[in-house]
């Protein structure tokens, strides 16, 4: 019998050296797995993750430092906010520092939550680790902090 002809391999072209190329794909693979692990076990999407372990390593936070440090605009951190505290997982509390202002805390049951999937994200980045040496994995989150931008939030 013969065979169908295989394609030729594919050529990547222009896309072989263009960076943000490769940081979506394997922003794709990487949400794949948060999804796994993450997202259905806890109901909770990246952002939210984010918001809620800077929260669990800061204990209170000024909006706007969170807006900057999750790159999301105020309007949406507000949305984003309301959903989290509309579920019970975190509130606002006056800034003991400027009675004017608030600071956003987790509560007993967003400190509970945030913990668990602390936890689960290590399993997580055990998998994502497994595709690369130590030292690959050091480089590649030294790479993607510059190129997410200067200094921290």
């Amino acid at each position: 019998m013969i065979g169908r002809p295989q394609p030729s391999p594919l050529k990547w072209g222009p896309l072989e050296s263009i960076a943000g190329f490769h940081v979506h794909r394997a922003a794709v693979t990487t949400a794949q797995t948060f999804e796994t692990h993450i997202g259905k076990t806890f109901g909770l999407r990246k952002v939210e993750f984010s918001l809620l372990m800077l929260l669990l390593s800061n204990e209170a936070l000024a909006p706007k430092r969170l807006s900057r440090a999750l790159s999301v605009t105020a309007p949406n951190l507000t949305l984003l906010l309301d959903r989290l505290q509309d579920r019970g997982l975190l509130t606002r509390v006056p800034n003991p520092l400027d009675g004017r202002s608030q600071n956003v805390v987790l509560t007993p049951e967003g400190r509970s939550l945030a913990t668990q999937a602390a936890e689960a994200s290590k399993t997580m980045e055990l998998e994502i680790q497994g595709r690369l040496s130590s030292a690959e994995h050091a480089m590649l989150i030294e790479l993607l902090l510059k190129l997410s931008g200067p200094g921290k939030p």
